[in-house]
């Protein structure tokens, strides 16, 4: 290269490196300029965002002022209504505790005016024991009276005087005694059958059928008890066979099933052929044989009485009879002995015997069925004899024997007479006629003790007494006591089965005659 381009290039160079610089002037000028608008700009801008900023924050502190000024006000209504409550409090503890001071110097005046009142009554009571002991002294010297009659005499006056309010209170006593008296009566009934009925039950409810000997009890039980359930079965008994030796128990409340039961387990045993299919071909044969001795027993008992028109069901009826027991005395034999008493008894006094007797036949027959119908035997005689067209008279007997409803004809009369006359003969019930007149006897006894008794007669073999009382010495409400305490007298002093009825009469008889 030579000097001339080397030249050249030099002064490109040079000229190159001055337009650079003037250009990088220029640009610096610019930009000189242009950050100087840039910072005012940012002032400007930051004078706007100041003042933005001020003004949220004052709007800030004045909402925060407000909500604040709006607690303390709150809160200082809370205290001005507690200072009230406060305040109000404290006046009532001022009058409560003024009103105590006043209370405890009242109190304490009180105690000072009854000790005062103590001593002056103590005081009191000396000189009226005195002047009592002397007015005593006084009574006695004049009426001439110990002390001892002095006592009764005033009792006497004093139980004169409050009779009349003690016999109410009885009466009212009594009046809230019967309100409660049915439950109280189950209960007893209840209790007395959980003591006392279990050897009655077991008398009248089992039968005992000896067997030969333990084999037999083994073939009457059969194998797993297949046997002995069958008789239950068809017979509608319990059958209780246990380590007594030679005998098997029958139980049953129906005496008609109990006897089936024991007629049939006698024949299987003597016929030895002990299966189910035996047992239910002995125990209906046993049952025909049952029907037709019942029939006949009530067929015999009409016709040795002479009663025609009988219907067929009444038959029955007393045909089961043979088979119940009363106290001991088998009733179908004691409605015919009542029958045969109620025949003559009509005949002494004029009225139809025969009606007399059908009034007493009839007048048990609600025992044959009384274990399956609910209420008393009347009741449900008189029911059963309504449903076979029997006499009015023969119904009214029946309900009325046991004067559970008035007697309405002479009938009635007879039949609860012949009723009472069979069922107190001595014997008739398992008693001898020493025990039988000395159970009377002390029956009578008892009742005579009381003051005001004229005379007391037990009948109905005992089971009721009419107490008979003078009407000028007993009052109505004297005669509820009295009566009462007869019963109680009676339930402490005597044994005797069941329940007996006191009844007391009271009635004033005047009898003039006219000439």
């Amino acid at each position: 290269m030579d000097t001339s381009q080397f030249l050249l290039i030099g002064i490109g160079a040079v000229v190159g490196l001055l337009v650079a610089f003037a250009y990088y002037k220029t640009k610096l000028v610019g930009a000189g300029k242009t950050s100087s608008a840039i910072l005012a700009d940012a002032e400007k801008e930051s004078g706007r965002i100041k003042e933005d900023f001020l003004a949220k924050a004052r709007k800030e502190s004045d909402k925060r002022r407000e909500h604040l000024e709006g607690e303390i006000n709150s809160k200082r209504k809370d205290l001005e209504s507690v200072e009230s409550r406060l305040a109000k409090k404290e006046d009532n503890l001022d009058r409560k505790f003024d009103l105590l001071s006043k209370k405890e110097s009242y109190l304490e005046n009180k105690d000072k005016s009854l000790d005062n009142r103590t001593s002056m009554m103590e005081q009191r009571e000396q000189e009226l024991e005195q002047v009592i002991e002397e007015e005593k002294q006084n009574l006695f010297r004049v009426t001439n009276l110990s002390p001892e009659e002095g006592k009764k005499l005033l009792l006497q006056k004093l139980e004169q005087e409050f009779g009349h309010e003690q016999e109410t209170m009885l009466t009212n006593m009594l009046d809230r005694v019967k309100e409660s008296a049915e439950t109280k009566g189950r209960e007893i009934l209840a209790s007395c059958i959980q003591r006392l009925a279990a050897s009655y039950c077991r008398d009248i409810t089992t039968s005992t059928i000896e067997i030969p000997n333990d084999e037999m009890k083994g073939r009457v039980i059969g194998r797993e008890g297949r046997n002995i359930r069958a008789f239950e079965k068809a017979t509608g008994v319990d059958v209780i066979v246990d380590d007594t030796p030679g005998v098997i128990i029958v139980s049953c409340f129906d005496s008609i099933r109990r006897e089936m039961a024991r007629q049939s387990m006698g024949q299987l045993i003597t016929d030895g052929r002990i299966h189910p299919a035996r047992i239910e071909e002995i125990v209906a044969q046993v049952k025909r044989e049952m029907n037709d001795i019942i029939q006949e027993e009530g067929k015999k008992a009409v016709f040795d009485l002479n009663l025609p028109g009988v219907h067929p069901k009444m038959v029955t009826l007393l045909g089961r009879l043979k088979f119940r027991s009363s106290y001991g005395q088998n009733v179908l034999e004691h409605v015919k002995e009542c029958a045969h008493l109620a025949g003559m008894l009509a005949s002494e006094l004029g009225v139809d015997p025969v009606l007399a007797k059908r009034c007493a036949l009839f007048h048990d027959v609600g025992k044959a069925v009384d274990h399956e119908i609910e209420g008393g035997h009347p009741e449900i005689g008189a029911n059963i004899a309504r449903r076979y067209d029997e006499p009015p008279e023969v119904i009214n007997s029946i309900a009325s024997h046991h004067n559970d409803v008035p007697m309405e004809s002479i009938y009635a009369v007879i039949t609860q007479i012949s009723d009472s006359i069979s069922g107190s003969r001595p014997g008739a019930r398992g008693e001898t006629l020493e025990r039988y007149i000395k159970k009377l006897e002390n029956l009578e006894a008892v009742a005579l003790t009381f003051s005001g008794v004229k005379a007391a007669n037990a009948i109905q073999a005992g089971r009721e007494i009419r107490v008979f009382v003078n009407s000028q010495k007993v009052g109505d409400k004297n005669a509820i006591k009295l009566c009462r305490d007869i019963a109680k007298e009676i339930e402490n002093t005597l044994q005797y089965p069941g329940e007996i009825k006191v009844t007391l009469l009271r009635e004033t008889r005047v009898v003039e005659y006219a000439r």
